[in-house]
């Protein structure tokens, strides 16, 4: 009987072990086989993507804010709209001492404040380097307190920077302008820290794109808008 056992037990381990080795192998196939498809696909995805263009890098927006005054913030606005890289516009008054003022309470010269745009704007597509550029062409920055018929201080040139790089870069560049006599007379536009911005009332904003059949905007706003375009050209929306 013992003899019996032995041999049957030595029969279900030796079948077991074919078993094992028949499991063992297929698991080893199925691996080979995956590993394959895997490396066939990455080779066909390999293939694929250089036939077509190289995909684009999609850069995360990085939004920074710039304010500036030249002139009526109704030329300003349109001029900057253009800009492929700028978010937004706002037309209002900064660089005074009373609070919440109107437009009325503005034009009277009285307020301090200056009508500026507060421009919101997309670094990875237009730097405030160019943003620069794009003020210093939009008016004429040899003019004290006016802009063409435009008379007061609240039309004067100004930058009112948001941080120490942007006041270091405005001043570099109207340091170097001046230096070079690029305007044919002393730049006069004033530098200084941003302090509060109130929006303008609404019929103001987006002034030039509803209001292009009125006066103003044929004779004064419309030459600047166009001269703008062609200047900046590759730089529009």
């Amino acid at each position: 009987m013992l003899i019996i056992f032995i041999r049957k037990l030595n029969f279900d381990v030796h079948v077991c072990m074919k078993a094992l080795t028949k499991i063992f192998t297929l698991l080893m196939f199925a691996a080979g086989v995956q590993a394959c498809g895997q490396s066939n696909a990455g080779k066909d995805s390999v293939q694929t993507d250089s036939s077509k263009t190289k995909p684009m890098t999609i850069m995360t927006p990085v939004y920074d804010t710039a304010t500036f005054g030249a002139g009526c913030f109704w030329c300003v606005e349109a001029q900057f709209q253009l800009l492929d890289g700028v978010i937004s516009v706002v037309s209002g008054y900064s660089g005074g001492t009373v609070k919440n003022p109107s437009y009325d309470m503005v034009c009277t010269g009285r307020t301090g404040h200056a009508e500026v745009c507060q421009i919101v704007f997309d670094t990875t597509k237009i730097t405030y380097d160019e943003m620069l550029a794009a003020f210093w062409q939009c008016h004429d920055p040899t003019q004290l307190n006016r802009q063409g018929n435009d008379v007061g201080t609240q039309y004067r040139s100004v930058i009112y920077y948001h941080n120490e790089e942007q006041k270091r870069r405005a001043e570099h560049y109207k340091n170097e302008m001046n230096s070079k006599n690029t305007w044919g007379a002393p730049i006069v536009t004033e530098i200084s820290p941003f302090t509060v911005f109130y929006k303008a009332e609404g019929y103001h904003q987006n002034y030039y794109n509803e209001n292009k059949q009125q006066g103003y905007c044929q004779y004064v706003v419309r030459p600047k808008v166009e001269k703008f375009k062609e200047v900046f050209k590759d730089k529009l929306k």
